[in-house]
């Protein structure tokens, strides 16, 4: 028995709820890739922190915690072309959380090292090895898989991302340190590693494919490409072809002035460099953090800037100001931890890694789908740079009584970067294929 005055149900005036439309599973994807990306990005720091405990506590001499340091920095550089070949044939799910172990793994080892040769075993070999494989090469193999829009805008977030772990923990580690000693913070972020390892495991995807979804951007799903055999051998056969270009000895010359002028200075002797003009370990590290604030910005307004300006633009004005910013920092750290130090923070950090997107797209544009692992290759010409910086660094304030002259020289070098920017070839002139 039905009433006469029921409205059918088609004809209710109450609105039909719209089906929620979910985020791309590429976001998801990003997002924990840029936590672990944020992990290895903490342990970059640690040294500059440890160097006068290490000192205080064992007796060893700058340079030996040093050489630990450049050993690190090369390794970093030397795996990442590997671990983006390894990502291609076993997948980023297997190959991240193996990388976040050996983190995890050297650190705890570290807390309980006894000699100066153990500190470049597990700090400079295993720590080194595990966080090369989480580099922006990491970042662009992500990117080139999940995303075909906003590609810019996602490899500038992730490459944030590892200064974002500066940020996050550098403070923490620097008032740890100074009051419970270093094993501490040590341990606290070898279990910080081994952690995000589980949470890597369970929630990365390798493609897009494996879920039956386009990449963000894409029309349609794409299918995954076919695991190349040998992933250390097609890393050397794609090093070997680019490296019959000039683009790729342009692009690794750059980016080995920019590893020697950022990472491989700041993040090792930033600490004692202010600390022998009077600035105390935890300002300093505040000091550091804030570079790593404004770095994270810098580098997501570069993504959005490669995505509309040529690149190799963008590559002279940030090398421009950055020898202009180091050119100044004698004086600035002179003055203490005042107003002139901190605009030298707000500055440099702007243009820090701000360089990372646009090399990453010159060499995507240049190399095609052998882009990720040729910069890779740049990359570890980067970390080359940081490494023989660390290292001559602690020589040259030995020798010299301070670190004046560092800062003059790298301005010099990055003022040739500069220069050399605009000579890379326009896009698709330099294949390493040949096409």
């Amino acid at each position: 028995m039905t009433c006469d005055n029921a409205t059918p149900a088609a004809l209710t005036p109450f609105p039909v709820p719209r089906r929620r439309t979910l985020p791309h599973r590429a976001w998801g994807i990003a997002a924990v890739a840029a936590v672990a990306i944020v992990t290895a990005g903490a342990f970059a720091t640690v040294p500059g922190l440890l160097v006068t405990p290490l000192e205080n506590e064992f007796g060893w001499e700058r340079g030996q915690v040093s050489l630990a340091t450049a050993v690190n920095m090369v390794l970093y550089g030397l795996t990442a072309p590997f671990a983006a070949a390894a990502m291609g044939r076993f997948g980023v799910r297997r190959v991240v959380p193996v990388a976040l172990v050996l983190v995890g793994a050297g650190a705890l080892l570290t807390s309980v090292m006894t000699a100066a040769w153990q500190l470049t075993l597990y700090w400079g070999l295993l720590i080194g090895i595990g966080t090369g494989s989480l580099t922006t090469t990491f970042a662009a193999t992500v990117t080139a898989h999940w995303f075909v829009r906003r590609r810019g805008v996602v490899v500038g977030g992730l490459s944030a991302a590892g200064h974002l772990g500066q940020l996050l923990f550098l403070p923490l580690l620097a008032t740890g340190v100074d009051r419970l000693g270093w094993r501490p913070p040590v341990v606290t972020l070898a279990l910080v590693a081994l952690a995000v390892a589980a949470l890597a495991a369970w929630a990365l995807r390798d493609h897009p494919a494996d879920v039956g979804l386009a990449p963000l951007g894409g029309a349609r799903p794409v299918p995954r490409p076919a695991r190349a055999g040998g992933a250390a051998a097609h890393g050397v056969r794609v090093l070997g072809r680019a490296a019959r270009t000039g683009t790729f000895w342009l692009l690794a010359g750059v980016f080995a002035i920019c590893g020697a002028s950022t990472n491989g200075i700041m993040w090792s002797h930033w600490v004692p460099a202010a600390h022998d003009h009077g600035v105390g370990a935890t300002a300093a590290a505040s000091m550091l953090s804030l570079i790593g604030i404004f770095s994270a910005l810098g580098a997501l307004a570069s993504g959005w800037l490669t995505d509309r300006v040529d690149p190799r633009r963008l590559l002279v004005v940030y090398f421009g100001v950055r020898a202009l910013t180091l050119l100044a920092l004698p004086q600035a750290l002179g003055a203490g931890a005042g107003p002139a130090l901190v605009a030298f923070t707000v500055v440099y950090g702007l243009v820090d890694i701000a360089t990372v997107p646009p090399v990453i797209a010159l060499a995507n544009d240049r190399f095609g789908a052998d882009g990720p692992i040729v910069f890779g290759w740049v990359n570890a010409a980067h970390q080359l740079g940081a490494g023989l910086a660390a290292f001559l660094a602690a020589g040259a304030r030995e020798l010299l009584g301070g670190y004046d002259p560092v800062w003059l020289v790298l301005s010099a070098a990055c003022l040739v970067a500069a220069v050399l920017a605009p000579v890379v070839e326009p896009a698709g002139a330099a294949r390493a294929d040949g096409r």
